[in-house]
């Protein structure tokens, strides 16, 4: 994994640099290998404190790529939401996941380049499950994943591994637990396990 360490004298702008340098001084170190393709997810686990936000913004910043982020469209209609939106937040409607789904599917393949960093936990305390919706995105556009980590204890964010999805649950699962397997959140009792919910077919209250 060294192989994949960023270095901040091979970023070419003087903001990539700053971010890396940002991130180094906190003790922190990037691993980054190139996106396999111009449009997919980015899975990011385990999420259990909102520092989790701020390591991957400077990782973002550091790769000057243009990463999207899903969040509930009521978030945007706060006085942030225009804040929001500058960092790459897309606001979605949850009332119909389903068509959700497709509309997003939709608007990756018309991009030229898209991806989006989804956060299958979707809350930084304790539940049982992920939430499937990455899940069957990535199935419904088909695009690969991209397995982000943030890893406390090594001080590591990685950004390196990819995989394509086969439709097979139970054997995709096991290869992004693979992914993840000693890579711990700031507080690891809050790491949900990674077993995908049911997907949710009637529309949210």
């Amino acid at each position: 994994m060294n192989d994949f360490e960023l270095k901040t004298t091979a970023l070419p702008g003087w903001r990539q640099r700053m971010a890396l340098r940002v991130l180094k001084l906190f003790g922190w170190r990037m691993l980054y290998r190139p996106l396999p393709g111009p449009r997919g997810i980015a899975v990011v686990y385990p999420h259990t404190s909102n520092w989790d936000f701020m390591v991957g913004l400077f990782g973002k910043w550091a790769l000057n790529l243009p990463f999207r982020w899903l969040a509930k469209d009521s978030l945007f209609k706060t006085p942030l939401g225009g804040w929001f939106r500058s960092l790459g937040g897309e606001p979605v409607d949850r009332s119909a996941p389903q068509g959700m789904i497709r509309a997003q599917a939709e608007r990756m393949n018309a991009a030229d380049w898209y991806w989006v960093g989804i956060t299958p936990e979707a809350t930084r305390a304790y539940r049982p499950h992920w939430k499937s919706g990455f899940y069957h995105l990535a199935l419904e556009a088909k695009v690969p994943l991209c397995l982000v980590y943030i890893d406390y204890p090594n001080k590591t964010l990685g950004v390196v591994d990819h995989l394509h999805l086969t439709g097979d649950q139970e054997a995709d699962m096991a290869a992004i637990r693979a992914v993840y397997d000693g890579h711990l959140g700031l507080y690891p009792e809050n790491a949900a396990p990674i077993v995908l919910a049911e997907r949710r077919a009637e529309p949210r209250n």
